[in-house]
């Protein structure tokens, strides 16, 4: 049989092939298996002499050449076919609704918050959750006898320096140490404290820090700012009160509450029957603080806002409890 003659045959077979596995077996009945026919026909070099085998070698591996693109070809040819057979539908059928989900309350608010300071000048901050004593606790006017170190209260990665943060005020020591005023700026992120879980706590939850480090200001500049916050967040309408806290990274310190948005000043197990809830701690930054982070506080003075955010989205959202936000529901986001 010529090569001419042997090529037609094989254009024969590939023609009548009319599926991938079916091309498979013909790909080692023609080229690649043992006892396929261009084997057989390299096999019969050997009997051919000197120059004869030279010239048929030449040929033979032309004819290899044109069969192994004929094969490409067609194995192309049924993919094809075969990949628009699976993926071919009826487009008059109606299609299946589906839900469009939304952002998860806790990325809402810190949207807003976000939005909220950005207008008034402030830049948002991050920082390491992992944290250095120095900054979570030398730095923040912390002593080295204050119970917020006890092991009760902190988890300790590697004691006694190297600890999950208990507060986003670690990230402010560290702007104030590595930067020079003016400056303002919002925390939003992640604490860890042993606490025991319940309704209104739990170990792991978000808090929203705000500093601003200027010079001349004062507690008024405080006031007016998270009282318009407040009206911004929850509405014009919203009733605020401060009253006088103790926080070792301020003097003086203030907690700022608002009317319960549950029982509306009633009292429920929310507000733990007060009629108010706390929402945030405040005050004027504490020359300690400062002093431990470089900067001279006869010329500069700030105030700085920590607040849970967790405890936020609850009264925005009339969320009860807050195991609610970390159970990976996905009510939130449907």
């Amino acid at each position: 049989m010529t090569f001419e003659n042997l090529l037609s045959e094989i254009k024969k077979i590939l023609k009548s092939v009319d599926s991938l596995k079916s091309l498979n077996e013909k790909k080692l009945e023609i080229l690649s298996g043992k006892w396929s026919i261009l084997n057989k026909l390299t096999k019969e070099l050997s009997e051919k002499g000197e120059g004869e085998r030279k010239n048929l070698g030449i040929e033979i591996n032309k004819l290899k050449d044109e069969v192994e693109q004929l094969i490409t070809k067609k194995e192309q040819e049924l993919f094809h076919k075969e990949d628009t057979k699976e993926e071919w539908f009826d487009a008059t059928l109606p299609v299946k609704k589906t839900k469009i989900g939304h952002l998860s309350p806790d990325t809402q608010v810190i949207r807003m918050m976000n939005e909220f300071f950005k207008y008034h000048g402030y830049s948002i901050a991050e920082g390491p959750d992992i944290e250095l004593d120095l900054y979570n606790f030398e730095k923040t006017n912390l002593p080295k006898d204050h119970p917020a170190r006890d092991l009760q209260d902190t988890i300790y990665i590697e004691s006694p320096e190297i600890l999950l943060r208990t507060h986003t005020s670690s990230v402010e020591t560290r702007i104030l140490s590595t930067h020079k005023p003016p400056l303002r700026f919002v925390v939003p992120g992640v604490s860890f404290r042993n606490e025991i879980i319940n309704p209104s706590n739990h170990a792991i939850f978000q808090q929203y820090q705000g500093v601003c480090v200027d010079e001349n200001i004062s507690m008024a500049n405080l006031k007016a700012t998270l009282e318009e916050f407040a009206k911004f967040l929850y509405g014009e309408d919203t009733k605020t009160r401060f009253r006088t806290k103790y926080y070792p990274e301020v003097e003086p310190g203030a907690g700022m509450d608002i009317l319960c948005t549950f029982c509306k000043g009633e009292g429920c197990r929310i507000c733990k029957m007060r009629g108010w809830i706390e929402i945030l701690g405040s005050g004027m930054i504490h020359r300690n603080l400062l002093e431990k982070c470089g900067l001279d506080y006869h010329k500069w003075s700030g105030f700085a806002f920590g607040m849970g955010l967790d405890r936020i989205i609850m009264t925005k959202f009339n969320i009860s409890d807050i195991r609610s936000l970390h159970g990976g529901s996905l009510v939130f986001v449907e």
